[in-house]
């Protein structure tokens, strides 16, 4: 769906994207995470047309998205720091955005009154609070029907009833009509939860990318105990990540086959060996190890 390849943007002689190549599969919910100054925020600023790159390739199904109307109108953005004209209401805006978006849904848009009916659509958005700007936006951007929605810290300010109910309407459309999201959030714990690919940035790259899954299929935590006086020798060719002991029990982070490497611990004779799933945090943290000391702090 969405490609970045080797991007590079300068801004006064430093670089804040540094050959950063990612892609973001169709129907997926994409998870965009990295310290401060990673350089999230200038990358959706690429894919949604407002930054054009130095050099490297913003693409949307193959084709460039910068000054292209034919793929502007298949996508809809909700920024961490919203912009609306300052006497508007939502309601002024419906009518705005239907102007731009030829598929935007004015019978979904009735049906949400009832999801954000705390939002009053004629007063002006500037007299609302935070969290109902927020509300306001989620509104129109969900009734324009995007192919490619673009968020940024998408649910900061907004209550837990609240936050929970607009990631159901996201899952939905993804399930259903196959929209692709792309979120950047500092929340790790929340994106575990409704993401199914993940990138981590540092430093302008993408240091890592790949589906959830796959991150949980290949990095186990291992706890095991021996006999008092027995403790033999870990295995050879195990891609331990980290090693730690508390008493008698030990814990390995484990990258690879987790059925291999169960077989090969129990041929120890442990009297205690369990496998644990890792959190997206935990993983992050392993996966990366001391690479970079400003993502360990992210994910700490």
């Amino acid at each position: 769906m969405i490609e970045l390849r080797e991007v590079v943007k300068t801004f006064d002689g430093t670089r804040a994207l540094d050959g950063l190549s990612m892609f973001v599969p169709k129907g997926s919910i994409y998870g965009l995470v990295g310290p401060n100054g990673a350089g999230k925020s200038t990358v959706l600023r690429h894919i949604t047309g407002v930054y054009h790159q130095d050099s490297g390739q913003v693409l949307m199904e193959g084709s460039p998205i910068f000054e292209n109307p034919s793929a502007k109108v298949r996508l809809a953005d909700i920024p961490d720091e919203l912009f609306y004209f300052i006497t508007d209401s939502t309601r002024d805006l419906m009518q705005f955005y239907k102007g731009f978006y030829p598929r935007f849904d004015l019978q979904r848009y009735e049906a949400l009154k009832d999801v954000f009916r705390t939002v009053n659509e004629k007063r002006p958005i500037r007299h609302l609070s935070k969290g109902m700007q927020k509300q306001s936006a989620f509104w129109l951007a969900l009734c324009c029907r995007p192919d490619l929605l673009v968020l940024d810290e998408p649910v900061d300010g907004l209550d837990p009833v609240m936050r929970r109910q607009v990631w159901s309407l996201l899952m939905e459309d993804v399930a259903e009509e196959g929209t692709t999201v792309l979120v950047s959030s500092h929340n790790l714990r929340e994106l575990e939860d409704v993401c199914d690919h993940v990138g981590i940035l540092s430093r302008g790259r993408v240091l890592l990318e790949r589906s959830l899954s796959e991150l949980q299929e290949t990095v186990t935590k291992f706890q095991l105990a021996f006999a008092p006086g027995e403790e033999p020798a870990l295995p050879e060719g195990l891609n331990i990540l980290s090693e730690s002991s508390l008493g008698r029990v030990k814990t390995l982070i484990i990258r690879g086959n987790v059925e291999e490497a169960t077989a090969r611990l129990s041929a120890l004779g442990p009297v205690l060996l369990d496998a644990l799933p890792l959190s997206l945090e935990e993983i992050f943290i392993y996966e990366l190890g001391g690479e970079d000391y400003a993502v360990r702090e992210l994910v700490l």
